[in-house]
């Protein structure tokens, strides 16, 4: 009940705030709308255990509209089509059937105008979207907090974001917390806020703390430092989560390091490093997610073909923590292409 009242509050102060717009705005905009479609795709060869396989793959795709209705009012619809999830540590051994599902990632309501956002609806997170933009290759591989988990790219809900002076903002938001594959809803909230500075050229900080739950409440705190020059593009993140999915003393924590070179118009060299480790449980041996512990290597190149297209040739190596478990090395041809 009280959910429910906080989500019809939530959407008349919405509605409101669409009401007050300038009516000459209005009337001299134009409505438009415009489709987009990105793609990511791969072949690689895989070196685990003594053996080598080789594969094609089509990860994802991004089908979806996008409609302005007034300059400052707008809407997204996105469908994502992709494997399903299969985390750094699941066995490669034996035989699979990863067949593509469909999912709806947004449907949402857009209201900008001047220092003021607010999105509403199915929506895309800013929990990671930082890091994710200043790594720039999420076609080869999701940033730190969506590869492993620490939370999801989109979510219901309500995000407020407001720019307090030209080199500070915030948000705020209210999340269902199940991510957009699980849109059950329940009497649990996940509740955020986030702060990025830019106080010099080029520099961007970020920090955001979210809490979900009462009793052994999960709890996320993210911090982030990335440089940017027209050549240069580098970011350093740490990040630790308690109680994860509400279990009590399951903790994680694990950074990321990144960086990119622009050689030239059409040619990119980049690298990255993470480290992710677990706690260990009273009465136990090992770390709780010591299955998926451990350190990630990528190195590449990336080639623009022509204007929404890019293809990287790169390596990429995990080392477990856990003893005795393999690691592996692959060689990919990361694909993207879009419009």
């Amino acid at each position: 009940m009280n959910k429910l009242r906080l989500t019809i509050f939530v959407t008349i102060l919405f509605q409101l705030s669409l009401i007050a717009q300038d009516n000459e705005e209005i009337k001299e905009f134009k409505p438009s709308g415009k489709a987009f479609a990105k793609v990511f795709t791969n072949a690689h060869l895989t070196s685990y255990d003594g053996e080598i396989n080789y594969a094609f793959d089509l990860t994802r795709a991004y089908l979806g509209y996008g409609y302005k209705f007034t300059k400052n009012l707008s809407g997204k619809l996105n469908i994502d089509v992709g494997s399903p999830d299969v985390s750094i540590g699941d066995s490669l051994e034996g035989e699979t059937s990863l067949q593509l599902t469909a999912y709806l990632k947004t449907a949402a309501l857009s209201y900008k105008k001047r220092k003021l956002g607010v999105d509403f609806g199915l929506i895309g997170l800013k929990q990671f979207k930082t890091q994710e933009t200043m790594w720039g290759h999420r076609y080869l591989y999701k940033s730190f907090q969506d590869a492993y988990k620490f939370g999801s790219s989109a979510d219901l809900g309500l995000i407020v974001s407001y720019k307090i002076i030209d080199q500070l903002s915030a948000d705020i938001s209210i999340l269902n917390g199940e991510g957009y594959k699980k849109l059950q809803t329940d009497s649990v909230f996940k509740y955020g806020v986030g702060v990025t500075g830019k106080v010099i050229d080029g520099l961007t900080l970020r920090i955001y703390y979210d809490r979900m739950g009462n009793n052994n409440a999960q709890s996320t705190i993210a911090t982030f430092i990335g440089y940017a020059t027209d050549k240069l593009n580098t970011g350093v993140e740490y990040n630790m989560q308690s109680n994860n999915k509400m279990k009590d003393g399951f903790d994680y924590s694990g950074l990321s390091v990144f960086g990119s070179y622009q050689a030239s118009d059409l040619l990119e060299g980049f690298v990255r490093y993470d480290n992710l480790s677990s706690v260990t449980l009273s009465g136990a041996n090992d770390a709780w997610n010591i299955k998926k512990d451990g350190q990630l290597i990528i190195a590449g190149i990336e080639i623009s073909l022509a204007k929404g297209i890019k293809v990287a040739p790169n390596y990429q190596g995990w080392l477990p923590a856990a003893s005795g478990a393999k690691s592996f090395s692959s060689l990919y041809i990361n694909v993207e292409w879009k419009f």
